[in-house]
């Protein structure tokens, strides 16, 4: 027989169970693109807490994943506050910018099933290929949205090294990614009457083209923020990708990559 204890936890289980799989029913098979949402890093926000089966934080957490559920995720990116203190739960996401709409609600139920990897923790952050999802205890009113969020930042890259020319390399790489840097943050960069702080391009580097992607979060309250966020997390390249064929630095809000192959969905990204 089961104690009171141990029962008590499977029935939690079971119910978070339950709320992952309505997520999981709207996850597209995104192989049959020839695309991946690989699960890339999490961070538990342990300094949060956790809080109780039953609690009337998680029955509010539980209503505001089921509510998200139904959204069009049109824009690519939330940021929406349920409930009120001591328990209001925060989620956020952004999608990357050739992944919204449908593709965009796959990856947010990856992202939800994914804080399975923090269970019972009030804040979480998981990062997929195409979107990261973070859910907090800290309402959206309190969050600083003139602050540039970097302590979640983290580096992956391609482990393969780039042959020939390095400094050339290095050379149109950073050219690349300041030019797309620019081309994010310009007023004539718009998506859905608003500026999209997201740009994709490709550059020939000698006999081989390079990919790359530059993108803030919409909820970034100036363009000159994305701007200062992106220039910030690119300078991180020499110490995390230099010589490496890929890399991207990623956060909460901004990242970069790049790639000597397409990644993304639209294949027609400007040559620059």
């Amino acid at each position: 027989m089961y104690s009171s204890c141990s029962l008590l936890k499977r029935l939690v289980f079971v119910r978070f169970l339950a709320v992952v799989a309505i997520q999981l029913v709207f996850i597209r098979n995104v192989s049959s693109l020839n695309l991946t949402n690989e699960y890339l890093h999490h961070k538990c926000l342990v300094s949060e807490g956790k809080y109780k089966p039953g609690s009337d934080y998680e029955d509010v957490l539980d209503d505001h994943i089921r509510t998200l559920s139904t959204s069009t995720f049109r824009s690519g990116s939330m940021h929406m506050t349920s409930g009120r203190k001591p328990n209001a739960a925060t989620i956020i996401y952004q999608c990357r910018g050739d992944s919204y709409g449908s593709k965009c609600r796959s990856c947010y139920s990856a992202g939800i099933a994914g804080v399975m990897r923090c269970p019972r923790n009030k804040g979480g952050i998981v990062w997929f290929d195409q979107c990261f999802v973070q859910i907090t205890s800290i309402p959206s009113i309190d969050l600083d949205i003139w602050k540039i969020y970097y302590e979640n930042n983290f580096a992956i890259y391609n482990p393969k090294k780039v042959s020939g020319d390095r400094k050339l390399f290095y050379k149109e790489t950073m050219a690349l990614l300041g030019e797309l840097t620019l081309k994010a943050n310009s007023k004539d960069n718009m998506d859905d009457g608003k500026m999209a702080l997201y740009a994709a391009g490709e550059k020939r580097v000698g006999t081989k083209k390079l990919y790359a992607t530059v993108q803030c979060m919409r909820d970034l309250v100036t363009p000159k923020m994305c701007k200062e966020c992106l220039e910030t997390i690119i300078k991180k390249y020499v110490k995390c990708c230099d010589g490496k064929q890929g890399g991207r630095v990623l956060g909460t809000s901004c990242d970069f990559r790049y790639e000597l192959y397409p990644f993304l969905r639209n294949s027609d990204s400007p040559t620059i």
